[in-house]
């Protein structure tokens, strides 16, 4: 079927988290006609949901090399320093940005910004709005952006389940209602944390932007390095998997183990806590440790205390169980620094690309900041793509279909925080291909390093610094060294 007019864009953005709100945005800005597909109404993306804020050097004291230098630690020898140049440069400015289109974040009294402390980061850099109900806000601000630009329209409750391409260049993609056409696509569809049973993350993060760019011969990166936040919390039943943000530590909050005992430096980077929260369970034969919230402010983190309320806990008197959840993928769509994949006319931005940013480990809060610099430059580099005159692209017929219950299950036993070679094994055959894909790149790095734990290769390889696992469109893996 081929597309009518009206389902034609200069830009197609698929994906409606702060990633693609933001990138279609920024199209728009520049002159750029843009069609916005969502799987799902805006508030149940991701973005919507994060609790973490922007990392940004905004203080006296902090600069651009020093957010870098903490970026590269996190890292764990495996960031792209063009990458963490590009984000530690620009981040201020996004923020500025979206200041002037009105967002507001949290200020001291004197009308500066008020920056948190997460752990890994050196200087308090973090902005947030609301407290931990930062997602909530930047989604709500860009959603009214993009609601009120005459260049976007925005196809809401719209799954795309192909993309399209025509002689090796991808102009647009198939949606469940039909093709939609533009001269430069942009996948911004978010992460792939809840493939594992255990998460953070809304069920919809099931890494499907991977899957259809790889679908359609993208190179995909770093899929074995998957972050698992240390503080998710740990309840059986619905409330399971609940956030508590970075940013409570930063603010005091401890780690207890079963006898009450602080047992870590609640401020290391996500990597080194989840791993010394993991020895502690092993050591105490216990399911969780505590994390003691006590002494803060409920009303700095709203959100947190509420939800901890509704699952029955009240955090101002106890503490609280936790344990690691997927959270974080580093992995994904392989891009240059303007979001452009190996695939002509084919973007990505936000989780479901890889710059090599993250290296093996993010930094807390790297993450939002990435989704507005790259976004912006992505949307540049997107209006200088051809325009499609009269493509008729073909459908291969393969469509995607999601994850099952069985694979989220299977995730979370066999490639969980501790893997091994036998354990990794047993996801090859999965009929979800992100699955087999994550598989076979954490078989291939026979090391440990920043979130990838192989129980049977417990040490890093030096000879494995800033080399990366690649996943060719054809399926085959190589190793590029970025550097």
């Amino acid at each position: 079927m081929a597309p009518s007019e009206a389902d034609k864009a200069q830009v197609v953005v698929v994906g409606a988290g702060a990633a693609g709100l933001h990138a279609a945005a920024r199209a728009a800005e520049a002159g750029g006609e843009v069609i916005l597909v969502s799987r799902k109404p805006l508030e149940e993306s991701s973005s919507y949901w994060a609790q973490g804020g922007l990392a940004a050097a905004l203080a006296p004291d902090d600069s651009p090399s020093r957010h870098a230098a903490d970026t590269l630690a996190a890292g764990r020898g495996l960031c792209r320093s063009e990458a963490v140049a590009v984000l530690v440069e620009e981040a201020p400015a996004a923020i500025e940005w979206l200041r002037a289109g009105g967002m507001q974040f949290d200020t001291r009294p004197d009308g500066g910004l008020e920056l948190g402390l997460e752990g890994g980061h050196t200087a308090r850099r973090i902005v947030h709005a609301g407290g931990s109900e930062t997602g909530r806000a930047l989604t709500d601000r860009l959603a009214q952006l993009v609601g009120a630009s005459t260049r976007i329209r925005v196809e809401e409750n719209t799954s795309a389940v192909s993309l399209l391409t025509e002689s090796g260049r991808c102009v647009g993609v198939l949606t469940e209602r039909g093709p939609i056409t533009g001269g430069a696509t942009i996948l911004a569809t978010g992460g792939a944390a809840a493939l594992w049973r255990r998460t953070t993350n809304p069920w919809g993060a099931i890494g499907a932007g991977p899957v259809l760019a790889h679908m359609a011969g993208a190179k995909l990166a770093d899929l074995e390095f998957c972050q698992f936040h240390p503080t998710a919390l740990a309840l059986p039943g619905d409330h399971d998997g609940t956030l508590i943000t970075e940013a409570i530590r930063g603010e005091g909050a401890t780690l207890l183990d079963a006898a009450g005992h602080r047992f870590t430096d609640e401020l290391a980077p996500r990597d080194q806590v989840t791993v010394a929260i993991l020895d502690r369970m092993r050591a105490d034969d216990t399911d969780h440790v505590l994390i003691d919230m006590r002494e803060i402010a409920a009303e700095r983190f709203p959100n947190v205390f509420a939800a901890l309320n509704r699952a029955g806990l009240d955090p101002t008197r106890e503490p609280i169980p936790v344990a690691p959840a997927a959270h974080y993928l580093m992995g994904g769509i392989v891009t240059d620094m303007n979001g452009s994949s190996t695939v002509p006319g084919l973007f990505a931005v936000g989780e479901c690309a890889c710059t090599g940013l993250h290296g093996a480990n993010r930094l807390a809060s790297n993450s939002l900041s990435e989704c507005f610099v790259f976004g912006a430059r992505a949307a540049v580099a997107a209006l200088k793509e051809p325009r499609i005159q009269a493509a008729q692209p073909d459908p291969s017929g393969w469509t995607f279909k999601p994850p099952t219950v069985t694979t989220r299950d299977a995730m979370w036993e066999n490639a969980g925080p501790s893997r091994t070679e036998d354990s990794l094994r047993c996801l090859l055959g999965d009929e979800y291909p992100l699955a087999g894909l994550i598989a076979r790149s954490a078989l291939e790095r026979r090391e440990s390093r920043g979130s990838h734990r192989r129980a049977d290769q417990p040490l890093p390889d030096p000879g494995l610094d800033g080399v990366h696992t690649i996943v060719a469109g054809d399926g085959t893996l190589s190793s590029e060294r970025w550097g």
